[in-house]
């Protein structure tokens, strides 16, 4: 394989991001100046092509661009209350279709960070990466004592590269505001948005602070024996090098489809949620890169969790707010619900509640469901936009830093549970966690 540099140089990349920030808005631009010629029917089209264009633009500059530039549009993937399904099956191509990068480019940044190449350190270790991202890829080893590991590598110059994105992010999430805003009338806070990525960001490039948040998920759930998390070999990870005990399994993906054993998709659903809801409600610590290239299903089956370089941790009191809304849900109490929004900052104290308590309604439908919930049934789209409505009329444009990746998270895995597409009874396990969240302080 040819050697591949990463698009490199803060005025080089400027100029790239600056290329599509103009393109998509002048494509938008375009659209909107043509609507008035064009029938009901003619608009829609129109409106969809433009947004697989600008999709298919986005995703050529990010398979070029790489670090922050990707990591933001692997998150805007899952954002099917931005732009529809068309579009975000083109942007979800980010998440599988990044390329390794060259052998001896990754050996030497082992040696930099090591000391000295693969073939010294490891009994065994695979050249060619079996897995890569955003930030990194990921080789197949065999450490001395014959466990067999996972090598996740960080990309040689990625850091500067990120630097160098932060600062030319803003145009383009502008630019995605406005699209939000004018063609699929939703407020996005991108100044909040922006300063959540960049403390994300910041903390996925330190593979020590992931060794860390990879040990204390262990410990967090060492109680679940259907759950496994990877053990840290320390003494080859260091902050671009994180060498993981290897989980052997199938991608979540493959789990997903129809022709996948009922039962199988049953316990995947349930796991994944309750997954989400412990860490939200009991732990106070949240794996927010909630998609399903981050898990395995292993053959027991168990589920392996893989990456843990974006964790968001919870104040006790945003923790315990965040848990007297999901008590709230439970009990029916609106009061309690509205107490809880008021406290992690959604809406003003003083302010009217009601509106706020309406949006938790339509967004935790499956929630509030007795009995057996079809999550096709769930019209993200159609909600977001009721919420839209709701939020536009009453003025509830507060953003708190802490939603930005909680929504992150919920809605990776409301997309888990809808290909999932199980019918069962969401409500007692939603029940059963706020419960234990309640038991366990």
């Amino acid at each position: 394989m040819a050697k591949r540099e990463l698009t490199s140089g803060r005025t080089r990349r400027a100029i790239k991001m600056g290329e599509l920030a103009s393109q998509v808005g002048t494509s938008y631009l375009w659209t909107s100046l043509r609507r008035p010629f064009l029938d009901a029917t003619q608009r829609e089209k129109e409106l969809l092509e433009t947004h697989i264009r600008n999709a298919r633009r986005i995703v050529e500059s990010s398979t070029q661009l790489r670090g922050a530039f990707l990591k933001l549009i692997q998150m805007l993937a899952m954002r099917r209350d931005l732009l529809p399904t068309e579009a975000l099956e083109v942007l979800r191509t980010t998440q599988s279709g990044v390329e390794p990068m060259d052998y001896q480019m990754m050996s030497e940044q082992v040696r930099r960070e090591l000391g000295k190449r693969p073939e010294q350190l490891y009994a065994s270790f695979e050249r060619t990466a079996f897995a890569a991202a955003s930030l990194g890829q990921v080789h197949r080893g065999r450490i001395r004592d014959g466990r067999e590991v996972a090598v996740k590598i960080q990309y040689p110059g990625i850091d500067k590269a990120v630097r160098q994105d932060l600062q030319n992010l803003k145009l383009l999430l502008k630019t995605l505001g406005g699209i939000a805003r004018d063609v699929m009338h939703q407020k996005v806070d991108t100044e909040t948005v922006y300063g959540e990525l960049e403390v994300r960001l910041k903390e996925e490039l330190d593979y020590l602070l992931e060794a860390r948040n990879m040990a204390e998920f262990g410990r967090l759930l060492a109680d679940d024996a259907e759950v496994m998390v990877p053990e840290v070999v320390k003494e080859l990870s260091s902050r671009r090098v994180l060498t993981m005990t290897y989980i052997d399994g199938y991608p979540l993906t493959d789990a997903l489809g129809p022709e996948v054993d009922l039962d199988l998709r049953r316990w995947v659903a349930r796991k994944c949620s309750e997954l989400a809801w412990r860490q939200i409600l009991e732990f106070g610590v949240l794996h927010t890169d909630f998609h399903p290239g981050n898990y395995l299903i292993t053959y027991h089956p168990r589920i392996g969790i893989l990456d843990f370089g974006s964790i968001r941790r919870f104040s006790e009191p945003e923790r315990k707010a965040y848990l007297m809304v999901a008590k709230g849900i439970v009990d029916d109490d609106d009061a309690a619900i509205a107490a809880g929004m008021t406290k992690l900052g959604y809406i003003d104290t003083g302010q009217d509640p009601a509106p706020m308590v309406e949006i938790i309604h339509i967004l935790f439908e499956p929630m509030y469901t007795r009995g057996g919930y079809e999550p096709r049934r769930y019209d993200t789209v159609g909600k977001a936009q009721k919420v839209g409505e709701i939020a536009f009329k009453h003025k509830l444009y507060k953003s708190p830093d802490h939603s930005v990746f909680l929504l992150r998270a919920l809605i990776g895995l409301e997309s888990i549970i809808s290909q999932l597409g199980v019918r069962d009874d969401y409500r007692s396990g939603f029940i059963r966690c706020v419960e234990r969240a309640l038991a366990s302080r």
